[in-house]
């Protein structure tokens, strides 16, 4: 890890402890609200519910900076199925500036309740389109709620095809966990740990392997919430960005 990536870490953490310090009188929360903005829950969201995400990622490496923006309109189908759609995927880039990605969909099915069973499983699949880009992003989701505690796993793995033809073909594979407490039916706190493996065209002659771990905090009201994650990179992979920033807002209706 840098050191500036670690001062930048260590003061996302003093936010983080200013924001426990600050937690004020608990009221019921909806139960669309995301603990995590790196992993995903298990629980599908109520039929019939509908939500507006919007996700905003800052990622910052030694002489760039990337920004990444994602709309979601999120939907509950049934009991155990979720509905995603991603009409707005925008990002600006240091050297290229403004880009649309195109849109996606997402789908989650839900097999197991984090809460009375063992473990909480749900499967979940998205698929990305755009100009000379197609991407398949498979997920199985693992959590566990214990009291307060919120434990949670993601194994993903991505396809990505680009360029004319789409003959360029890149995988990665990636593990995350995640811890989150909730101090107060509004406020909880937690951490979050990436470790990816990276197979451009599908190879893995580079060895690739990132790290990256930090803080979060979630706070809910009502019919809305907002979640903040703070990661800086534990390796020292030169093209990968030393830290990343990422907000989630979300609003239920």
């Amino acid at each position: 890890m840098t050191r500036s990536a670690l001062s930048i870490l260590l003061l996302a953490c003093r936010v983080v402890a200013f924001g426990v310090g600050g937690s004020i009188l608990a009221t019921p929360a909806f139960g669309g609200v995301r603990h995590f903005t790196f992993l995903y829950e298990a629980p599908t969201s109520p039929p019939g519910s509908i939500e507006i995400e919007n996700t905003v990622t800052w990622a910052h490496g030694a002489n760039w900076n990337d920004v990444f923006i994602r709309e979601e309109l999120e939907i509950g189908i049934t009991d155990r199925f979720q509905l995603g759609i991603y009409p707005l995927d925008w990002s600006h880039h240091t050297d290229e500036g403004f880009q649309y990605n195109g849109g996606a969909v997402e789908l989650i099915y839900n097999l197991t309740n984090s809460v009375v069973d063992p473990v909480g499983i749900s499967l979940y699949e998205e698929i990305s389109v755009a100009r000379q880009h197609f991407e398949s992003e498979s997920k199985l989701i693992a959590q566990k709620n214990l009291g307060r505690w919120i434990l949670d796993y993601n194994a993903t793995l991505e396809a990505e095809w680009e360029e004319q033809c789409l003959k360029q073909q890149n995988g990665e594979l990636q593990q995350a966990l995640g811890a989150s407490y909730e101090i107060s039916p509004r406020l909880s706190v937690g951490l979050e740990l990436l470790h990816e493996f990276v197979f451009p065209d599908w190879r893995d002659d580079e060895k690739i392997r990132n790290v990256f771990v930090g803080p979060n905090v979630s706070f809910r009201h009502q019919s809305w919430f907002v979640t903040v994650t703070a990661l800086a990179q534990a390796t020292d992979t030169p093209d990968e960005a030393d830290f990343q920033f990422r907000t989630i807002f979300g609003i239920g209706f």
